[in-house]
């Protein structure tokens, strides 16, 4: 009996030391929690004059049970967007032969959020294209460019998806490529260690185990920033959620209604990650002689991805409201303004002013094609004169949120054409 006893004792201290390391890993999230929020509390407001744009914040690229690819209902979809408090969710139905899946799902105001209905379509040389509108399901899956060109010739938006899956050079004409794919990031979890991290750190903020295996997209940015240099045409960078709340067990009665529903990855979390950051630039251009009066709607939130008028943050870890990024240049008494997706000339013997305004101190790093040209940390504000033509952006760390984020942007901005 005692050897029994001592067994039991041996057997339980080995399970506790077992877990010693990810109780260890659990604190460092608790750790990171509070980093955010003190961060969140430390937000500081616009300086006079300097009012932040207003900004409209979704998702992109969202499945429901339409596609074949979830048991995720459009009512889980609207009550979670709600709950995020998003203003606009981009629907991306994976097409079927049977029902015209662009048709069924979310569109218009549910519950004051913006849906749009779009399109998953693959295409017979590697990767996709998103496209919204929608359609319906093609009768063959054919290359690339040509979905590119069908979708612009129908005034659709086209967002080239899985860039990492085309095996061709890109196409030319899209209006954007998915940089960032959460379910892509997804394929690099430890499902070993991700599965005690889980039982570890799932009833505090589950959201937050994103931070052990985010990672900057590297590889899709520097072909994002190739095809941008290259003057083959301008692209901007979007971020897919890949949305499916298809990851967890279920259990339905014999009405098809749910008794036990326990999901990993429900819309709500997967919508906590990452997000768009559109401006609502309409006084910018208003103050340039528009008349500001375009309603929000689908048509001005498809026309503002269109011109790259928005951002992408990391929003898990801070929220990033208040971030912008300009360009102006003189020129005796001519004067120009750009955002984010705009262009702006360099006068002769000139420069162009690029400004970057956060809402908490944070390290910025300035790109030229693709090439890192200067640095900023812990600043709210950062700058950088422009003597040279090319194509701008910005990535935005935080540093002091400690190792696990190091190396991981929190906002990648679109780009600011010089030219």
């Amino acid at each position: 009996m005692k050897r029994r006893r001592k067994i039991a004792v041996a057997l339980v201290a080995l399970l506790l030391l077992s877990q010693a390391p990810f109780a260890y890993r659990s604190y460092r999230l608790w750790q990171l929690g509070a980093a955010v929020d003190e961060l969140n509390a430390r937000r500081v407001p616009a300086l006079p004059g300097e009012a932040p744009f207003k900004e409209y914040v979704g998702v992109f690229h969202v499945h429901s049970f339409l596609g074949g690819h979830s048991k995720g209902t459009l009512e889980e979809i609207v009550r979670a967007a709600k709950s995020e408090r998003l203003d606009f969710v981009l629907m991306t139905e994976h097409p079927q032969p049977q029902i015209d899946t662009a048709a069924a799902t979310l569109r218009g105001f549910h519950d004051g959020v913006l849906f749009v209905g779009g399109s998953e379509l693959v295409a017979s040389d590697g990767g996709r294209l998103f496209v919204v509108p929608g359609v319906a399901a093609p009768d063959r899956n054919p290359p690339l460019q040509e979905l590119v060109t069908r979708a612009k010739s129908e005034e659709r938006l086209a967002v080239v998806g899985y860039p990492e899956e085309v095996r061709n050079p890109l196409p030319t004409g899209f209006d954007g490529i998915e940089v960032y794919n959460l379910y892509t990031n997804a394929k690099r979890i430890n499902y070993a260690t991700m599965l005690f991290d889980g039982l570890w750190s799932y009833w505090g903020r589950p959201e937050l185990l994103f931070a052990r295996f985010y990672e900057r997209p590297a590889e899709n940015l520097r072909r994002w920033d190739e095809y941008n240099a290259s003057g083959a045409g301008r692209a901007y960078a979007f971020a897919g959620n890949d949305a499916h709340a298809n990851v967890g067990w279920d259990w339905q009665d014999e009405d098809g209604r749910k008794v036990f529903d326990f999901k990993l990855d429900p819309y709500e979390r997967s919508f906590r990650l990452v997000r768009i950051h559109v401006y609502d630039d309409r006084d910018f251009y208003n103050a340039r002689g528009g008349d500001g009066e375009e309603p929000y709607d689908e048509q001005y939130l498809l026309g503002a991805l269109r011109r790259g008028n928005f951002y992408l943050a990391f929003d898990v870890f801070g929220d990033p409201n208040g971030f912008s990024f300009t360009a102006a240049a003189t020129r005796g008494s001519e004067s120009w303004q750009a955002v984010m997706g705009g262009e702006i000339p360099l006068p002769p013997d000139g420069e162009v002013r690029l400004k970057v305004t956060l809402p908490v101190q944070a390290r910025t790093v300035f790109y030229r094609d693709g090439q890192v040209v200067h640095e900023v940390p812990d600043a709210t504000r950062a700058y950088l004169i422009v003597k040279q033509k090319g194509v701008y952006r910005v990535e935005v760390y935080l540093d002091q949120l400690g190792s696990l984020l190091e190396g991981k942007p929190w906002i990648i901005s679109n780009p600011i054409f010089v030219r």
